[in-house]
């Protein structure tokens, strides 16, 4: 059983940057993949960003693309979401998602077994 907490949400102004953390624990091996969703108020959950096994491969959605950065540090057992140039539309809920598997690719529509709580992100000037 994966457990998931997020953590470095914030307030930041549009052009700003944060970097989330999503921390692993109750799985000794790293065979899973880590995605990144958001939900902003009134709107449907939206896959983010993913990052494969060992980080073999990620994925990023069109509206984050060239602005985010998925990462993970197996050892430390935390997986990262640099964000750059925040923009007001980037305000939401964040979650951190994990799915186990033994393959080298990550999917942002595969199914994810495992979330965090959430951390709020929030654009404002």
């Amino acid at each position: 059983q994966l457990t998931l907490v997020e953590s470095g949400g914030g307030l930041v102004q549009p052009g700003g940057s944060l970097k989330l953390s999503c921390a692993v624990s109750g799985f000794d091996a790293d065979d899973y993949n880590i995605a990144w969703f958001r939900q902003a108020p009134g709107k449907e959950r939206e896959g983010v960003s993913c990052i494969s096994r060992m980080g073999i491969s990620t994925s990023y959605s069109d509206s984050v693309n060239g602005r985010f950065t998925i990462s993970r540090v197996d050892a430390k057992k935390t997986a990262y979401l640099q964000m750059d140039s925040l923009k007001f539309e980037d305000t939401a809920v964040y979650y951190c998602a994990a799915m186990q598997t033994f393959g080298s690719l990550c999917r942002l529509e595969w199914k994810y077994n495992y979330w965090g709580q959430g951390t709020p992100v929030t654009v404002s000037s």
